[in-house]
């Protein structure tokens, strides 16, 4: 047996839309998948969690043990990013003032859940055990350090870390044109 689901396998799920070479766990687990679109070239790796709002674009690779909860604001993710392992991003969470009740068995009118849309441009990288929070928008080749809690947007092409995670400097835009080297000389071809 294939440790990733089949195409037929996929198709049955039901997700809003799905692309092609799309290779997710059997281990991974899917909650609203009718609220989920794939593009093309996408892996999602074993323990993983989707739920919710959720647009993944094409060559993202999102690793093991990772959990996307895009509630009803979403989370999108654009072209060539990565997800490493142990990533938590919340489009939704519930309000810590202790002004209301949290957890989703307690009926919506003593809660005060956030909602808040997750935006990952193209070509950022997420390092292992990063938190995401409600409304932050990672610029085109953000890139994440590992364990670090991001909870204000960060502007592209920079490298960023820490608790809360903090623009330490910029990031090479090299990976631009390799980029347009492998469309012509990879996807062109296919």
């Amino acid at each position: 047996m294939n440790s990733f689901f089949s195409p037929a396998e996929l198709a049955d799920i039901g997700f809003k839309y799905l692309g092609e070479k799309v290779y997710i766990s059997r281990k991974a687990s899917i909650y609203s998948a009718s609220s989920i679109s794939i593009g093309n070239n996408v892996r999602i790796d074993d323990f993983t969690i989707l739920s919710g709002k959720i647009s993944i674009e094409s060559f993202i690779h999102i690793a093991a043990y990772s959990a996307l909860y895009g509630g009803k604001a979403g989370i999108e993710i654009k072209e060539f990013s990565n997800i490493s392992s142990r990533v938590t991003i919340y489009a939704v969470s519930d309000d810590y003032s202790g002004e209301t009740m949290t957890n989703p068995m307690i009926p919506d009118e003593y809660k005060n859940v956030l909602h808040g849309r997750v935006q990952i441009n193209r070509h950022t990288i997420i390092g292992s055990g990063s938190i995401i929070l409600p409304g932050v928008s990672l610029g085109e080749g953000c890139s994440i350090g590992a364990l670090s809690l991001v909870n204000h947007d960060l502007p592209e092409w920079s490298i960023c870390a820490g608790i809360p995670a903090n623009i330490l400097k910029s990031r090479s835009k090299n990976l631009l044109n390799l980029e347009k080297k492998f469309i012509k000389e990879v996807v062109d071809n296919e």
